[in-house]
């Protein structure tokens, strides 16, 4: 029989006190003053039983909106794409649903080889030699990549674009805090990295630019030109934050010449889940591969020939002096990123380059919609599967209204960029049908109108 509620009866509480060897449970806060101890009752529910209370959070949890109730255009990091079902059978196995990060890899085959897939494949899409275990999100990934450019180049200074999403730039900002790294950002031109200020910046202290393809307005940064301005400053790192489904299609940016890859892997296989958890990738060349944080699982044989797995780097400062640790991660996110390994092995090669296809045949579909319907499209260069639109109305109010025709609207760019007040980043996946989209540019035509 399962157990899900399990309320403590007074004979239980004694039985614990008695344990213990305490009369009552306010002398196991003796040492909290009289003075600042709280006193009375708390300002919550009494207690119910298993049947109110699950029916009382069953209401409350219905008042959500959530993907399956109300068509989402909401992207800017977090998107609502197709998910195989196979994804969830696998992940469910007791074997990789409740296993723990390898300590004793030889024993967890299953687990290395897994990781061992995702590696590779991460490899493929990025167009780069060596790609770690998985990181916590793209994020931190893309934090600890700034913080390897300047041990390795012994520089100070690293240039990140504002196309770069706004909360790993925050990321960004609080690891560059401990090693003293400067953190100089630029500006935009219509939606992309303005390369006469990146120019500007550039000099003989500079470890290292980071820049998002596609960026966070969705737009196509131009990374050969980019690559073309860091080689006349030879030691300073071209960091890339890349959608990797978006490379299903577009060239990758190891093929531009990118020191180090990072990105967040829950475009394959993983919800949105209120924003987490994720699945960071770190990929880069093999000059930097001992500098790469987390671990790095690595194929062989054993005595008898036979086809294995091993925990082949994991520099992480439990493992050696703390002051030769690449990094202080000490987890990968083992579940996360085997769900992203099947749903890329159950789409299969062609499959994502399809996915990726028609995010941006979508998209496109959706810029032609909204124009139709007299809504301002922002930028005009190439874009991936988001367009930045100018509503020139508040955008939380029009938000307001689209939830009430069924519509999760999207992010209103005023909340981190000053200039775009009334501006509204959309997000178009695969998904998305072509009424959806006709109808959510007609309301969007009304409320601009």
């Amino acid at each position: 029989m399962e157990f899900r509620y399990l309320p403590m009866t007074e004979k239980d509480k004694q039985e614990m006190l008695d344990t213990i060897g305490i009369r009552k449970t306010e002398e196991l806060f003796e040492d909290i003053p009289e003075k600042v101890r709280f006193k009375g009752e708390l300002g919550i529910k009494p207690p119910s039983n298993e049947y109110n209370l699950t029916k009382e959070l069953t209401e409350l949890a219905n008042r959500n909106v959530n993907l399956k109730s109300h068509t989402s255009f909401l992207g800017a990091g977090v998107y609502d794409h197709y998910i195989p079902s196979i994804v969830d059978h696998v992940i469910s196995r007791s074997e990789f649903y409740t296993a723990y990060t390898p300590y004793q890899p030889e024993i967890s085959q299953g687990e290395l080889q897994a990781i061992f897939e995702f590696q590779t494949m991460i490899c493929e899409l990025t167009a780069m030699d060596v790609a770690n275990s998985s990181m916590y999100d793209g994020g931190t990934a893309l934090a600890e990549a700034v913080n390897l450019s300047a041990g390795t180049t012994r520089k100070k200074k690293v240039i990140v674009s504002s196309t770069v999403h706004p909360e790993s730039r925050a990321v960004i900002q609080s690891y560059a805090n401990g090693p003293g790294v400067e953190i100089i950002e630029i500006g935009h031109e219509n939606g992309v990295t303005d390369l006469k200020a990146l120019e500007a910046e550039l000099d003989e202290n500079t470890a290292g630019v980071v820049l998002q393809y596609p960026n966070f307005f969705g737009q196509i940064e131009p990374l050969a030109e980019v690559r073309e301005l860091l080689d006349t400053q030879k030691k300073a790192m071209m960091i890339v934050s890349s959608n990797p489904l978006a490379l299903g299609y577009m060239t990758p940016p190891g093929e531009f010449g990118a020191d180090i890859v990072v990105g967040d892997a829950q475009v394959f296989g993983i919800p949105a889940q209120y924003g987490g958890p994720h699945c960071g990738y770190f990929a880069t060349t093999k000059k930097l591969m001992r500098k790469v944080p987390g671990r790095l699982v690595g194929q062989t044989k054993d005595e008898q020939g036979r086809r294995g797995f091993v925990l082949t780097l994991q520099a992480r400062e439990q493992h050696i002096r703390r002051d030769k640790a690449t990094s202080n991660i000490c987890s990968n996110q083992a579940l996360n990123a085997l769900a992203s390994s099947v749903a890329m092995s159950s789409l299969g090669k062609q499959g994502v380059k399809k996915m990726a296809w028609t995010n941006i045949q979508k998209t496109a579909y959706m810029k032609k919609a909204l124009e139709n319907n007299g809504v301002n499209v922002a930028y005009t260069g190439p874009f991936f599967n988001e367009l930045v639109i100018n509503l020139g109305t508040d955008v939380q109010k029009a938000n307001k209204k689209l939830l009430e025709k069924g519509f999760i609207g999207g992010y209103d760019l005023g909340a981190s960029y000053s200039k775009l007040a009334g501006h509204m980043l959309i997000a178009v996946t695969e998904i998305r049908t072509k009424d959806e989209i006709d109808n959510f540019a007609q309301e969007l035509g009304d409320i601009n109108g």
